[in-house]
């Protein structure tokens, strides 16, 4: 099957194969804060990542892939429209490598960009250190986070998440309203039950 073939079979809006598209779990969420996902290189074909979903629901978000970022583009991304980015991420104390970041002002959240690394463990934390504008963001660390569900990928955790569980506890966060991201939660549970499927050793729930 020639190149061009290939491309056609694709969703022009989740960007995966017909067979594998993703868009009847799209629920759109409008969120207070902007969104903001920079996603790893490696993570764009990858079938189990949620990132594309997430965009996908979040309206007015933005995604942008790359590892070292242009500084320019970057921080045109991360400043937009005025708004004030704070990065998704653990506190990381006594990695003498980075900088201690910045407090986090209080501020309501449609003054707010929430910025995801979508990346593995170890492909955030090279991104982190291969873009200082990130190592300059103000943090915020998920509170009461529960066990992920997401069983299609392995996580060394229980409480390690996907990039779209996160961003949708985070956003909540944020916003002091859990309720108004459920939808994202549903969207994340259909999602993993169609890539299940394709994956006979993973159990249904």
């Amino acid at each position: 099957m020639s190149e061009a073939i290939v491309k056609r079979a694709r969703c022009a809006v989740c960007l995966r194969a017909g067979s594998n598209c993703i868009c009847r779990w799209i629920r759109p969420v409008e969120s207070g804060a902007a969104l903001l996902v920079l996603q790893h290189p490696l993570e764009v074909g990858n079938a189990k990542n949620s990132a594309r979903l997430l965009h996908l629901c979040v309206s007015g978000s933005a995604l942008a892939v790359g590892e070292a970022f242009d500084t320019a583009e970057l921080e045109a991304l991360l400043h937009a429209d005025g708004r004030a980015p704070v990065l998704l991420y653990p506190d990381t104390p006594g990695d003498a490598a980075l900088p201690a970041p910045p407090p986090l002002t209080p501020l309501p959240a449609q003054a707010l960009r929430l910025v995801v690394l979508d990346a593995t463990w170890r492909k955030s934390r090279k991104m982190l250190y291969l873009n200082p504008l990130l190592q300059r963001l103000p943090r915020l660390a998920l509170l009461d986070v529960s066990p992920s569900g997401y069983r299609i990928r392995k996580a060394h955790a229980p409480h390690q998440l996907s990039s779209l569980e996160a961003a949708a506890l985070a956003l909540a966060q944020l916003e002091r309203n859990a309720e108004k991201f459920h939808p994202l939660f549903d969207a994340f549970a259909g999602f993993v039950e169609q890539q299940a499927a394709f994956m006979p050793h993973v159990r249904s729930t």
